[in-house]
């Protein structure tokens, strides 16, 4: 039974059965099953209210920001739980384009088909990120933001009701959503505002390719990455490029009039003349494309402290809860910090299409089976875990033993072996429990090693990354010494917001620092990743700092490791001096 929102909304019967089936399980255990099938397809299962797994389709295709078809993660996430597809109570989906499941459009047969008895619901795009920013926030109430590069097609959102949306000739062409504004209430989501743009997809406009709307922030900011790269999904190694720039007085990107944000096209024609042919073009004109990123980054910050200022006098609130694309710009996000327009802001953090599925799940709770907020998660490492005979087993298919090589030890005590391993320099592969939800390694899946070694950055790059020397990497330090060392000391759990260094620590701890002085912070606490807390503890007992170099567990162009087989084939083919798999310690041996 598939159905969009004003079908069941108008449909008393599919209500009744919804909420028959509900109530006639109301002593079990509820099940909502809510999935993405745009880019950065996902899954994630809620048990009475709350995350019990969630997945996303690139770690187990093995292929980067894939999407589709979700047979993968939904096999993934109900194996998991140990439950059918028949032991849902409910579905909820974001297809983007498509109202009804299409086996076809998804690149074959899915988990569940037409004939599943659990009823199939189906949100619009800006809609699952909204509820997938208000189900992880710990606010009571508060403003909602979704920016990204295009969400569904005006004739799909279903929450155009009430709403401000500007005129636009929607008839004459395909409109989607750009950005969108909304406020929870605690109990409801109620949209305030929605702007819309026409789609040309891959329309040439000299040497940019527009892949998504014609005026987003969102679609401009990919279409530059092509430009700069010749990739549209290296967006995040955009930001990274732009502190080497220069802006050298280049005129607006964006014109920002009357609450509506347009690309200014007569300005991208004229300086986007160069477009990259592939690394070795990159880097024989870098300063040109450190010249572009730098412009795209700087305009795409005023364009979004613009439009949280004009949607707040909307609907003056301290708090915003924030998704879409563009949510993950951490520099865009210390700009608005540092504005004084939004006083507290949460970042989902899967703020990209992978967090569409939680929208999803939360919808379905909140908005369809009438469920009150229960408490928001307190982590994100909703991968499965794998246990002690799963690590076991994965050495011995990789073929590693005790010997000339390597040595391999289990021990209680690997937490602080590894941290004076780290002291001593060694490069560090560390996997712990589930894997973490999102594009950011927080200390399940993470490359670890000590800040302070001169060229640490380079070997990293160079020798396990493979990828390119401006990329910087992350400092994790515990939340009780974040202003020891960073100028504002925000609380960053997710990395998706950046701090300054304080000049005393930049030359000590330059393996963390980027070439304008800012680091992408990630604050640990006990609760949130004890082990990985102790370990930077241990560390800095070892060394007198106390904090740790984080990348994340994978190479250039590869996922984010899933398995121990994985991180295994990674530490084999590179630099990496030590793995640590759960309390094992796998050395190689110089």
């Amino acid at each position: 039974m598939v159905l969009g929102f004003r079908s069941f909304q108008n449909s008393l019967y599919v209500y009744s059965e919804i909420s028959t089936k509900y109530i006639s399980i109301a002593l079990m255990d509820t099940y909502i099953l809510g999935t993405g099938l745009s880019h950065d397809g996902s899954t994630v299962l809620l048990k009475n209210g709350k995350i019990l797994v969630a997945i996303e389709k690139e770690r187990l295709s093995r292929i980067k920001h894939d999407g589709g078809n979700d047979f993968d993660t939904v096999k993934y996430c109900l194996d998991f739980a140990g439950i059918s597809a028949n032991d849902l109570t409910l579905i909820v989906q974001a297809s983007n384009f498509e109202n009804h499941i299409l086996p076809n459009q998804y690149a074959g047969q899915r988990y569940f088909d037409k004939h599943i008895q659990t009823p199939v619901i189906t949100l619009s795009h800006h809609l699952a990120h909204a509820w997938s920013a208000v189900g992880m926030s710990s606010f009571t109430s508060c403003n909602v933001m979704v920016v990204d590069g295009a969400g569904s097609p005006y004739s799909h959102c279903i929450d155009l009701e009430d709403t401000t949306v500007p005129t636009y000739p929607f008839s004459n062409g395909m409109y989607c959503e750009k950005d969108s504004f909304y406020f929870f209430d605690g109990t409801n989501l109620t949209p305030l505002f929605k702007d819309f743009s026409e789609v040309k997809l891959f329309q040439q406009t000299s040497s940019l390719k527009l892949p998504t709307n014609y005026h987003s922030i969102g679609g401009l900011y990919h279409a530059a990455s092509q430009y700069c790269f010749g990739n549209l999904n290296d967006v995040g190694k955009l930001m990274g490029l732009a502190p080497y720039g220069m802006l050298n007085g280049k005129p607006p990107l964006f014109k920002l009039d009357n609450g509506i944000i347009e690309v200014l096209y007569e300005n991208v024609d004229r300086y986007f003349t160069k477009p990259s042919s592939g690394y070795d073009a990159f880097k024989n004109d870098f300063n040109h494309y450190a010249d572009m990123a730098r412009w795209v980054q700087d305009e795409t910050e005023k364009a979004i402290i613009y439009l949280f200022q004009e949607r707040s006098k909307l609907q003056p609130h301290a708090n915003f809860a924030y998704a879409g694309g563009v949510a993950l710009n951490a520099v865009a996000n210390y700009k608005l910090r540092r504005s004084g327009i939004v006083k507290n802001l949460y970042t989902q953090p899967a703020a990209g299409d992978n967090g569409l599925a939680i929208g999803c799940a939360y919808y379905g709770w909140h908005k369809i089976l009438g469920q009150p907020k229960k408490s928001v998660p307190d982590h994100i490492f909703f991968g499965r875990q794998y246990s002690d005979n799963d690590i076991r087993q994965a050495i011995l298919n990789a073929g590693i033993t005790n010997n000339a090589e390597f040595s391999i030890k289990q021990t209680p005590d690997f937490v602080a072996l590894t941290a004076t391993e780290l002291a001593r320099g060694k490069v560090v592969g560390w996997f712990q429990g589930g894997a973490e939800f999102g594009p950011r390694a927080l200390g399940h899946r993470s490359i670890l090693a000590d800040p302070r070694i001169k060229d640490i950055k380079n070997h990293i790059n160079s020798n396990i990354k493979f990828r390119e020397d401006f990329r910087p990497f992350a400092p994790s330090v515990r939340i009780d010494d974040v202003q020891k060392y960073f100028v504002h000391g925000w609380e960053s759990p997710y990395m998706i917001l950046i701090d300054e260094i304080k000049p005393e620590w930049k030359d000590q701890l330059g393996g963390i620092v980027h070439q304008d002085g800012t680091c992408r912070v990630q604050t640990v606490t006990s609760a949130f990743n004890p082990e990985f807390y102790q370990l930077i503890g241990d560390f800095e007992a070892e060394t007198g700092i106390g904090v740790l170099l984080n990348t994340s567990l994978n190479r250039k162009g590869m996922p984010v490791v899933e398995t121990p087989a994985e991180a295994l084939s990674l530490f084999l083919s590179g630099s990496i001096d030590i793995l640590v798999l759960n309390n094992f310690i796998i050395y190689k041996q110089s």
